[in-house]
């Protein structure tokens, strides 16, 4: 796992260690049933308390990203790979989102935006 913390973000550490969490499983970077580094690693290794670890794990449990089996760890779910897909999908439309909302506070209009876009998909 690359995960990278940002200890002076308003996100919570804990919020930050899920959505990273999240996009490797939903990026295909955690594979199916591969093992979490332990709570008591993870948090040595970002030098963040075990306890903020446990939460984002749990909450990652509740939301069903990962199942954690009581005295082997914690695994990524199997993936609904339909479900995977729609969690891609929703991920790009946000930061497409994000991207449109800045060309628009930037003063660009509907059309220079889709303009931008024409030219970039015609690179691909």
């Amino acid at each position: 796992m690359h995960i990278l913390l940002n200890k002076t973000s308003m996100v919570p550490i804990y919020e930050q260690l899920i959505d990273q969490i999240k996009k490797e499983i939903i990026s295909g970077e955690l594979k199916d049933d591969e093992m979490l580094p332990s709570v008591r690693t993870l948090s040595g290794e970002l030098r963040i308390s075990s306890l903020t670890v446990k939460k984002a794990y749990d909450k990652l449990e509740e939301e069903g990203f990962v199942i954690t089996v009581h005295g082997k760890g914690t695994f990524v779910a199997a993936t609904d790979h339909q479900l995977a897909m729609e969690a891609r999908r929703k991920s790009v439309e946000e930061e497409m989102a994000a991207a449109i909302d800045k060309a628009i506070a930037l003063g660009m209009s509907k059309e220079e935006i889709l303009e931008i876009a024409t030219i970039i998909m015609e690179e691909y």
